[in-house]
């Protein structure tokens, strides 16, 4: 019994050392991975951030300004952009943003548009109507691709079809914090805080033409952004979770480990015993 058991712990230990070196693998890549997302997300802010300012510049500059793309609408159906991973092993990435989004959809008449293996797979299972899943791979998305989608989804919304717009994400906070997010696209809030016309810019064929075609380049630019930054936060969150794992690895061997040396040294002192009570009776 004792060499049974001595051979079921070795098989365990072994089993765990293969698995923890796919772990560690998989910490280590996720680590470089992470760090060119991270630059790649912080980079992107600048650029919608400057797009929005514009934007309200454009509407303090007049103070009858009005455009459609402000107007709240009553009828037509809610539309969620949902950005998860394109695999799993990263902790709580996935279901956190999963669940917030499709709390938000409950007894609403929504449509989603899923960016990402996973949330294809969510929102599929669950029978919920999805626009498209073109976008099915985040990580092969480009920037023209999230372009695409500001566009589609702005006629949409001009056409009467959507009444309310809404982008899932996860924050970027850290690399040991990543929060699940949401952010209203449309109908579209610009700041309310006047400045009482002090804007002197003349804008060619009007402000709210300008407005309205910056509109699209701005939502290009916010879904971007959610895009590195669930990228970065997906990388962030599966380097923690392998980190987590690899340790649990190294507990489980160790705790392993001694149980063999145990069951070693209790067969070896049953061997002994036995030589002694057989010399004895000779």
């Amino acid at each position: 019994m004792a060499g049974v058991s001595m051979k079921d712990i070795k098989t365990r230990i072994r089993s765990m050392q293969s698995t923890r070196q796919i772990t560690k693998a998989m910490e280590m890549v996720a680590a470089s991975k992470l760090r060119s997302a991270q630059d790649r997300a912080i980079s992107s802010r600048p650029y919608f951030e400057t797009l929005y300012a514009t934007m309200n510049d454009i509407a303090d500059s007049t103070r009858d300004f009005d455009s459609p793309y402000l107007r709240p609408r009553r009828e037509g159906k809610l539309l969620c952009i949902v950005i998860a991973g394109d695999r799993g092993l990263a902790g709580g990435y996935n279901g956190n943003i999963l669940r917030m989004a499709y709390r938000e959809m409950q007894n609403t008449d929504a449509e989603v548009l899923p960016i990402g293996k996973k949330a294809v797979e969510f929102f599929r299972m669950r029978g919920v109507p999805l626009v498209t899943e073109q976008y099915a791979e985040a990580a092969g998305m480009t920037i023209g691709d999230c372009f695409s989608i500001a566009r589609v989804l702005c006629d949409s919304f001009l056409s009467g079809q959507y009444s309310k717009v809404l982008l899932f994400y996860t924050h970027f906070a850290s690399v040991l914090a990543q929060t699940p997010s949401s952010l209203p696209l449309l109908p579209l809030r610009v700041s309310e805080q006047k400045t009482n016309g002090h804007s002197f810019i003349l804008y060619e064929t009007g402000p709210a033409a300008v407005f309205d075609a910056i509109v699209p380049e701005y939502f290009g630019g916010v879904v971007y952004g959610a895009l590195c930054e669930s990228v970065a936060s997906e990388q962030a969150a599966r380097r923690t979770a392998m980190d987590s794992a690899t340790k649990n690895a190294d507990d489980i061997i160790s705790d392993l480990s001694l149980k063999y040396n145990r069951a070693r040294q209790g067969a070896i002192t049953q061997e002994i015993t036995e030589i002694v009570a057989g010399a004895e009776k000779v």
